[in-house]
């Protein structure tokens, strides 16, 4: 897309999904000198916790008494952490680490943390055999399956930090959006959750009387954040007042002479804007943009499917639900025999759901709600829901209902991550937007489920699914299975 004063970047996909009809990009260009200083504790942050890493992993082979109990002297360790901490960086930053913008709920982060430690086993482990310098191997394991682990947590409280700063008015930019529809509330949400991006929506304008007057809240359960929409001329002095420095065009659909009368004022106002393009490809198809010789072109295809991935991905999902289902076997007994307690009827649920390409197959749960209830509807969305039984309102609170899906994921019928599978009455209602999200196996876990949008309707908030399809990786599955470890050790 055309932007004004805007470099691109991955926020776009990560938001919005990666559809043509949403794309954003947006802010890498908007660095001023606090996000500098934010770039450099991050690279600092960084190679802090890879050194902290080799510490660790030198401590932990002495404690544990591995291998050949070399003893190297404090300098030398020092000297490895250093060279370590230089490595992770520099493959960090060629991975895109420090352009700017938030990864989609963070699961970006941690996928990346994750696939430089692969990267950086495969250059440093090999040298261990054939360099002169000794050092023990056993030092380096530990370090590369520590550092995923430290990184995720340090990404976490910088998280936390610049949060905390931006809610004080630190490197925090103003931003406009013209539009309440669709777009606009996406962007708005999408803003609002990322605020490494330091841009504050304050303004929204719309041209529909309909909308006029309504707060807009950002797109969760939660409702912590909203916007009003206002009636209002777009101009210089508009954009002064409230000290925007960014314009965000919302309106796919907007009339030519408008979009020109609006890009004028930002430049006239010397803000940067940017916008979302009109609907000129079905969405059926995904559309990237390439930059040839100042020429913008849209490439329009379909995801690519690599087939190391898919190699990988089924003997990985069967492996680690049977070896699930045997760790939690006790677990099982004992919600059986709770449920048993609780209310008459079974102890599983089975339910028709759609899996890939259309295919039928029954899903299986805990049995959350009384046999009298509706066996296809709508699923509560409230935990005082009448239907709801009493285990069962804290199965799914804590989402043990999902358990027995380990025998689907052990049956092909689903896998450990991916979209939701879906009601059949609901996917009969699906148009061809909705329908790339059978192109996949369903999953038990996903970007969508640790999203703060779970408490709406799946087919509410697609930008989750597409955005895996699109970019799933062996990576990016293991980091979402350890999100979502943490997530239910949470209780959220």
């Amino acid at each position: 897309m055309t932007t004004i004063g805007v470099d691109t970047s991955e926020f776009v996909s990560e938001t919005l999904g990666g559809s043509a009809a949403a794309t954003f990009d947006c802010v890498s260009s908007i660095r001023n000198r606090f996000d500098k200083v934010l770039t450099f504790v991050e690279v600092v942050a960084d190679g802090l916790s890879v050194a902290a890493a080799v510490a660790g992993g030198y401590a932990a082979y002495h404690f544990l008494h591995l291998g050949k109990q070399l003893h190297y002297p404090l300098q030398t360790v020092w000297l490895v952490a250093f060279g370590m901490a230089i490595l992770y960086t520099i493959l960090l930053d060629r991975d895109g680490a420090y352009q700017g913008g938030n990864s989609l709920l963070r699961i970006k982060e941690t996928e990346r943390s994750l696939r430089v430690s692969a990267q950086a086993f495969l250059l440093v482990f090999p040298i261990t055999f054939f360099s002169s310098f000794l050092f023990s191997r056993w030092v380096v394991v530990f370090t590369l399956i520590t550092v995923p682990v430290l990184q995720t947590v340090e990404k976490q409280l910088l998280f936390v930090a610049v949060r905390t700063l931006r809610s004080r008015g630190f490197g925090v930019h103003n931003v406009l959006i013209y539009g309440a529809g669709f777009s606009g509330r996406r962007i708005f949400s999408a803003l609002v959750r990322s605020p490494k991006l330091g841009l504050k929506p304050i303004l929204m304008i719309d041209d529909n009387p309909e909308l006029i007057g309504q707060e807009i809240f950002e797109d969760s359960y939660r409702r912590k954040h909203s916007i009003k929409v206002i009636s209002e001329e777009i101009s210089v002095g508009l954009l002064e007042t409230y000290r925007c420095g960014f314009v965000v065009i919302a309106i796919p659909t907007l009339d030519s002479k408008k979009f020109e009368r609006v890009v004028d004022v930002a430049r006239n106002a010397n803000v940067r804007l940017a916008f979302v393009p009109p609907d000129t490809v079905s969405l059926a198809y995904w559309t990237e943009y390439s930059d040839i010789d100042g020429t913008l072109l849209s490439l329009v295809g379909r995801p690519v499917k690599h087939w190391y991935y898919e190699l990988v991905k089924r003997p990985f999902d069967y492996l680690i639900a049977l070896l699930l289902i045997a760790f939690f076997a006790p677990l099982w007994l004992s919600i059986a025999f709770a449920l048993k307690l609780d209310s008459r009827g079974p102890v599983l649920f089975r339910q028709r759901r759609v899996g890939i390409n259309g295919r039928l197959f029954d899903i299986f749960k805990f049995r959350s709600m009384y046999v009298d209830a509706p066996a296809y509807a709508f699923s509560p969305k409230e935990s005082d829901d009448p239907r709801i039984t009493r285990v069962g309102r804290f199965l799914r609170r804590t989402s043990l209902d999902e358990l027995p899906q380990l025998i689907n994921v052990l049956r092909g019928d689903m896998s450990l991550v991916g979209p939701r599978p879906e009601m059949p009455f609901i996917v009969k209602r699906y148009n061809a937007h909705h329908r790339q999200r059978l192109q996949v196996t369903p999953g038990i876990t996903g970007l969508w489920q640790l999203s703060a949008d779970r408490g709406y309707l799946i087919h509410e908030n697609l930008q989750y699914d597409l955005y895996y399809i699109r970019n799933r990786s062996f990576f990016m599955d293991i980091a979402i299975l350890l999100h979502t470890v943490v997530f239910a050790m949470r209780g959220v």
